[in-house]
């Protein structure tokens, strides 16, 4: 776990910092942004094939090596002397990092009794979920206080205290054992092409203004002839690099998409709050950060509960639907709020969020793998990693593009009413020239005014019909659940082999 939220926590920390990045190493904020794509792009190429490089090398061998490149590579980022070694390191670290979820998540899954994965999903989860939602402040605080070095040099302790614990508990099951020495370049090479151009499409796309740009046209033509080929490779080949055989588990393949889902929600909802916050009422950042904290909060208090509930047995798919229901009640409360809002009045929106996602993450990830057998295991958690992170990227890109989109609809309709001849609007000019000094000047500054008013007012609407649709989609993913077995807690599902686990 050590090591993966570490990976994890690196997603959300340097977001904060890339205004000092930029002025430290002589950039422009959109030069400095490429710091963020380049890791995003790297770890999302290597993801997928996790599961095929622990197979391949050792999960062991693999894990110990990944760590050490990414503590490595963490330090050469801290002490990079340019924008240009720094984006080259964050391309190292990405390679490097990509794959700790899904072998940390496959170890724990492998560990423990198939009856108690309930309970290790949960502890494993504490990192996963909460560690994003702290980030954010983590990184503010490390940059406001020292340098955005050190949201860099925070990693060399982690690291080094988790491959200690590797090199001591950590044994590759009897099982796992190097097939074959077949590499797919091919399959790679498409795959670095489709992921490669998908992510950077993503990322850029608000920036270029997506399709109107050529850029973004090339973009999509690579991601989608680059990732159909890589599917039709894998789904052809005798030793596939990616098991997408695995979703003929029916189960597997519904939770594989509510994860993508959860992920798109979850990252969506991290850039809309605090921009929320921060941009209509005005919160400082270490302001912003204290009043996302409380959704970690119910998530740490709820992730517990959770696992001592699947571990007596209780139907994961109650404790999942309750979860979507009750995260989906957090979004409807963000979308009542105004622009009179206080720091409290996120108080109980964030909690319920957080122990709706609690009690989400831990029964989806413990329902999608339960049938899948051991010796696949890592394959498993590499695809379901990578459709979360896609969901994520997607989520991040959707919230940002239709941001600007909704709000000036509602600026285009809110302005219809603001015209000369309108009375309520010679009413409110002439009380705000009064107001203003009543100089020759008064009406076009009391103008200005009411203009910018009616900005920041679309500019709330947009954000509220964007909580809605959060809200709305997590409900939406209520009837998938029931699609989903149950989980035997038995071995079947660890033992049989996977021609015979075939739903």
């Amino acid at each position: 776990m050590l090591s993966a939220a570490m990976e994890m926590l690196d997603t959300s920390v340097v977001n904060v910092s890339l205004g000092h990045i930029a002025g430290s190493l002589s950039a422009t904020v959109d030069e400095a942004t490429w710091v963020l794509t380049s890791y995003i792009v790297a770890s999302a190429i290597i993801l997928p094939i996790s599961g095929w490089l622990a197979s391949y090398v050792g999960r062991k061998r693999l894990l110990m090596s990944v760590v050490t490149g990414f503590t490595v590579s963490s330090l050469l980022c801290g002490i990079a002397p340019s924008l240009e070694w720094l984006i080259f390191f964050r391309v190292v670290q990405g390679i490097t990092g990509g794959g700790l979820v899904p072998l940390s998540q496959a170890v724990l899954l492998e560990a423990f009794p198939v009856e108690e994965r309930g309970k290790a999903m949960a502890f494993w989860g504490l990192g996963m979920v909460a560690l994003p939602i702290f980030g954010p402040t983590v990184g503010g605080w490390l940059t406001d206080n020292y340098s955005w070095r050190w949201v860099f040099y925070v990693n060399l302790p982690v690291g080094i205290v988790s491959l200690i614990m590797m090199q001591a508990f950590i044994t590759d099951p009897p099982y796992m054992r190097r097939v074959s020495r077949h590499i797919d370049a091919i399959g790679l090479g498409l795959l670095a092409v489709g992921m490669g151009a998908f992510q950077i499409m993503l990322d850029k796309g608000q920036e270029e203004d997506w399709f109107s740009s050529n850029f973004i046209v090339v973009l999509l033509v690579l991601a989608v002839v680059g990732l159909t080929a890589f599917v039709w490779r894998e789904l052809k080949t005798r030793e596939p690099i990616v098991d997408f055989h695995l979703f003929r588990y029916s189960t597997f393949t519904t939770g594989t998409f509510i994860g993508g889902v959860l992920g798109f929600v979850l990252y969506g909802s991290l850039v809309l709050l605090p921009l929320f916050m921060q941009q209509l009422l005005g919160f400082p950042a270490v302001t912003a950060g204290i009043w996302m904290s409380p959704r970690g909060i119910g998530t740490v208090i709820f992730l517990p509960l959770t696992g001592i509930l699947l571990g007596r047995k209780w139907d994961p798919r109650l404790l999942l639907m309750a979860g979507l229901i009750l995260a989906s009640v957090s979004f409807f409360g963000y979308g009542s709020l105004d622009l009179s809002a206080g720091g409290s009045d996120f108080l109980w929106p964030q909690i319920l969020q957080g122990a709706g996602l609690a009690m989400v993450f831990t029964p989806l990830t413990t329902i999608s793998m339960d049938p899948i057998p051991l010796e696949a295991m890592g394959f498993a958690t590499a695809i379901y990693s990578l459709i979360r992170n896609m969901g994520s990227s997607m989520g991040i890109s959707f919230v940002t593009t239709e941001l600007a989109r909704r709000s000036q609809l509602h600026q285009a309709r809110l302005v219809e009413g603001i015209t000369p001849y309108s009375q309520a609007t010679q009413q409110a000019t002439s009380a705000l020239g009064h107001l203003l000094g009543g100089g020759p000047g008064a009406s076009h500054e009391a103008m200005g005014v009411i203009y910018g008013e009616t900005l920041r007012q679309a500019s709330a609407m947009s954000f509220l019909d964007l909580f809605h649709m959060l809200g709305y989609l997590f409900l939406l993913m209520v009837p998938l659940v029931w699609l989903m077995r149950k989980p035997q807690h038995t071995k079947a599902g660890a033992g049989r082999p996977a021609a015979e686990m075939a739903e």
